[in-house]
């Protein structure tokens, strides 16, 4: 264990009630390159913090820790001086072994870290490891993580938000870009779709400096995503829409469609979908793997019940309930042929992805009055946050009620002397 070193201004609670207020922190060198603070607030008690040589005539300081000002240090996160001493060291040395032999710990590495401990948490990683490896890790993925400053991730996020979309490209060949509009609807998608890539980067760093890989996680907190760009209305189709789609579909794409709209799934999870997965008796489908890694029962009704049971009917237990036509899974993207093609065919313009078979199924269970909570529940959300912002409008309101029945009526041309208005 390193020396301990002494400071008369620092290392006793009443030498440093003596100090004068300051922004800048109180410095002990501990070793070179390494140096314990002590920043002396106006009131409360004052802040351990520790600088950090990082190279190039650089440092970086670190909050580490409450002083035992007002209350008996704990070792964890009230310390005393001695204890700051050697959290500050730990820092520093957990520094050291991220950079290491291999080279420094980097933005790739972050997100390696970060997939493997979704995945041993249960979560399914392909579409943050697609994302990363396409918006993430072509312009960040080499910088080490201790190296990344806010204005650098600002700039970052504003050259994302600006880029088009990607089109599918085959493997080896120049990425290819949609060509889009410059409208404020286009803006605003490529600024939601900016907030959901920074969530990701912010996540995975988090997480190295949760697990000690880095010494702060100050420069990604204070970049700020992009405000009031989330859509409050998801497109959704009608009954006889939904009909008209599943009529016009291939039999053994219809059939997936149809899972789609009486439940609600998202598109993997219906293609994971086992014969002893339904159940004749509740009336549910058993979700073993979702999104979230959490398992969840969806409710059917007795129409969708019916569906399941002609789907189920004669067949073993583990086979697969939805196959392709060629008896093959359905994988990635193996819908977005097939969907085109049903929307062509029943005149849906424009035409829908397979998502939308999701909000079908919320929006239209929302508008015959079913409670958000058990929409979300049904869905697999956690909460109702989700189902509120994109299907909370549909839902029949007492506010709703109220104003159809007692705001005035405008009858335009007609003599109506029931129409309402100042008596």
């Amino acid at each position: 264990m390193a020396r301990a070193v002494r400071d008369t201004r620092l290392e006793s609670r009443a030498a440093r009630e003596r100090l004068s207020p300051s922004g800048k922190p109180y410095y002990r060198t501990l070793d070179p390159g390494l140096h314990l603070g002590y920043r002396k607030p106006k009131a409360g008690a004052g802040r351990w913090v520790a600088r950090l040589y990082i190279g190039d005539r650089n440092y970086v300081v670190v909050t580490i820790a409450t002083a035992d000002d007002l209350s008996t240090a704990n070792g964890v996160d009230v310390l005393d001086f001695r204890q700051a001493q050697e959290e500050a060291r730990r820092r520093r040395d957990g520094r050291a072994n991220a950079i290491g032999a291999g080279g420094p710990y980097t933005v790739a590495d972050a997100m390696s870290d970060y997939i493997k401990a979704l995945e041993a948490r249960g979560r399914r990683t392909a579409d943050t490891g697609y994302r990363a490896n396409s918006m993430i890790l072509p312009d960040l993925g080499a910088l080490p993580v201790i190296n990344l400053t806010t204005e650098r991730l600002r700039r970052w996020v504003v050259d994302l938000a600006s880029k088009p979309p990607r089109k599918r490209t085959a493997p080896g060949a120049p990425q290819q870009y949609r060509v889009i509009a410059d409208d404020a609807e286009t803006v605003r998608r490529r600024r939601s779709t900016a907030n959901r890539i920074v969530s990701i980067l912010r996540a995975a760093l988090t997480h190295a400096w949760r697990e000690g890989k880095v010494p702060s996680d100050q420069a990604w907190r204070r970049v700020k995503l992009f405000e009031n760009v989330n859509s409050a209305r998801a497109r959704y189709l009608t009954v006889a829409e939904g009909i008209r789609l599943i009529n016009a579909a291939e039999p053994n794409f219809r059939n997936l469609v149809r899972a789609a709209l009486e439940t609600g799934c998202r598109y993997s999870e219906l293609g994971r979908l086992r014969v002893a997965d339904f159940n004749p008796d509740s009336g549910t489908l058993a979700i073993h793997a979702s999104k979230t890694g959490k398992s969840r029962h969806v409710v059917l009704t007795a129409e969708g019940a019916a569906f399941f049971s002609e789907l189920c009917a004669g067949r073993p237990d583990t086979a697969l309930m939805l196959l392709r036509t060629n008896g093959e899974t359905w994988g990635p993207s193996n819908q977005t042929a097939p969907i085109n093609e049903a929307c062509r065919c029943a005149g849906i313009v424009p035409p829908i992805n397979f998502h939308c078979l999701r909000h079908t199924y919320a929006s239209l269970s929302v508008m015959n009055g079913a409670p958000l909570h058990a929409v979300a529940k049904n869905l697999g959300h956690a909460d109702t946050q989700m189902v509120e912002r994109y299907y909370g409008h549909l839902a029949p309101t007492y506010i709703a009620r109220v104003i159809r029945a007692a705001a005035p009526r405008f009858r335009t041309g007609l003599t109506d002397t029931s129409a309402r208005g100042p008596q």
